[in-house]
């Protein structure tokens, strides 16, 4: 594990964008861990203004609100397609994100887990750490 400290967060995006762009020209098929946060407004530049490519990515989200469907307008899952996902050529088919409105969450998890395994593992995950010291969504 690599801990980078920046001093703000424009320089936060834009590093963590950086890495994340240089492991794609490594390798198209990348899975990628994504919490919800603003780092993906330098992502969606990158795709419109540098041609940074996704359509073979996964990606797997990290959380979502307990009771919520994937399209009300505070989960997690609309914030990511307002946000990034609607802005750059990711598969569609390759998107998971929690389903906070299940039935069974022991085997919506236990579903979740098996696609990360049957995807190789995540290969990087974007995290962010709070003032507090804790993992935080901003």
């Amino acid at each position: 594990m690599e801990i980078i400290v920046v001093p703000d967060y424009e320089s936060l995006s834009k590093r963590t964008a950086m890495i994340i762009s240089e492991e794609l020209k490594i390798r198209p098929d990348l899975v990628i861990g994504l919490a919800a946060g603003g780092t993906y407004r330098e992502l969606v530049r990158m795709h419109t203004e540098e041609g940074l490519d996704f359509p073979k990515v996964t990606t797997f989200n990290l959380d979502e609100y307990i009771g919520f469907n994937p399209a009300h307008p505070s989960s997690y899952s609309s914030f990511m397609w307002e946000n990034l996902f609607s802005h750059i050529n990711v598969n569609p088919s390759n998107v998971y994100i929690p389903c906070g409105d299940t039935a069974d969450s022991g085997e919506f998890c236990r579903w979740y887990e098996d696609k990360i395994e049957q995807s190789g593992g995540i290969d990087i995950q974007l995290l962010g750490i709070g003032g507090e010291g804790h993992i935080w969504f901003q």
